[in-house]
């Protein structure tokens, strides 16, 4: 990919938006300076450019370089170098730049190159090894690429709540008195893990997690097989499922089609909630079957989605 001009990584999003059900995924690979080879998804990226003139601003949270004006848009500019674990950050030349979509917002991620986007199967994508998969690690997960090259995947909601600080529940009240249902949700970052947590438990409702969706879907079979065999209604022990759209090994679209398509899970709501805010992404969902889709991360909205859902299951 030529960093000489500015390159737009949407221009297939119909395309995209089709891959998305197909249990691949395509990723952007990039560098910071070091031997290392990085990724994102090209989907959450608008736009990547050489790096512009930045407007340095004061009082803005650390690792945040400035500001640039793109199309009438004040987008903030993150110094991606400072979050990604790197042991000298200075080897990155800030070069090259990604306009990244997340969560409703946009901002700009400085990096040292750029190459070039690549397809890959969500099954060869796995979670790091358990000496990386910290909860500060800013890495989701990694693939392989030409057979032995391999990629890192960064959590970039973890780099943004470096940057600006974790998303604060508010107070939230409970569900209605006498609701028993739990909620199965799944996700593979850390952070939106705790602040799913922290909305489920002010609502009141007890939980089991996981963290991928081939797990998810593993443990879930188990349920069911094991409400068959005591002769009860799965819903005693699921009362909703809530699933990230972008996991390793399965992403939520396989995994809601699958539970959608599977008698047993009949009547348990599938709600999706995913850093995926476009109306592709949306349409996406609907095509595969959830009940609702929430763009993260609000809580309020959140808690006000499952709230009438958690209800009707109780």
């Amino acid at each position: 990919m030529q960093a000489a001009q500015t390159t737009n990584v949407l221009d297939s999003v119909d395309a995209r938006t089709r891959l998305a059900g197909s249990n691949k995924m395509e990723i952007l690979l990039f560098s910071l300076g070091t031997r290392e080879t990085f990724g994102i998804n090209v989907f959450k990226v608008r736009e990547v450019t050489i790096t512009p003139r930045i407007t340095r601003t004061p009082n803005m949270p650390a690792g945040i370089e400035g500001v640039i004006s793109l199309r009438g848009n004040i987008i903030p500019v993150i110094d991606l170098a400072r979050f990604a674990g790197l042991s000298d950050p200075s080897l990155s030349s800030r070069q090259a730049m990604m306009i990244t979509e997340y969560s409703r917002h946009t901002q700009a991620f400085l990096v040292d190159a750029v190459e070039h986007i690549i397809r890959v199967d969500w099954d060869q994508v796995r979670p790091p090894e358990s000496r990386v998969a910290t909860s500060d690690s800013p890495i989701t997960a990694i693939t392989r690429i030409d057979g032995a090259r391999l990629v890192s995947i960064l959590d970039v909601e973890h780099v943004l709540a470096q940057v600006y600080g974790e998303a604060i529940v508010p107070e939230i009240a409970p569900v209605a008195e006498g609701c028993a249902a739990t909620v199965f949700f799944v996700d593979d970052s850390n952070i939106a893990r705790r602040e799913i947590n922290g909305v489920l438990d002010q609502l009141g409702v007890k939980s089991m997690q996981a963290t991928n969706g081939r797990e998810a879907w593993e443990r879930l079979q188990a349920l069911a097989q094991r409400a068959e065999a005591e002769g009860s209604p799965l819903t005693d022990q699921v009362g909703l499922i809530l699933a990230d759209a972008e996991m390793p090994e399965m992403d939520g679209y396989v995994l809601t089609r699958m539970i959608k398509s599977d008698r047993r899970f009949e009547g348990i709501p599938v709600v999706m909630h995913s850093s995926l805010s476009s109306s592709a992404s949306r349409a996406m969902g609907q095509k595969v079957g959830v009940d609702a889709y929430v763009a993260k991360f609000d809580a309020a909205v959140l808690a006000e989605t499952l709230r009438p859902l958690l209800a009707r299951a109780a």
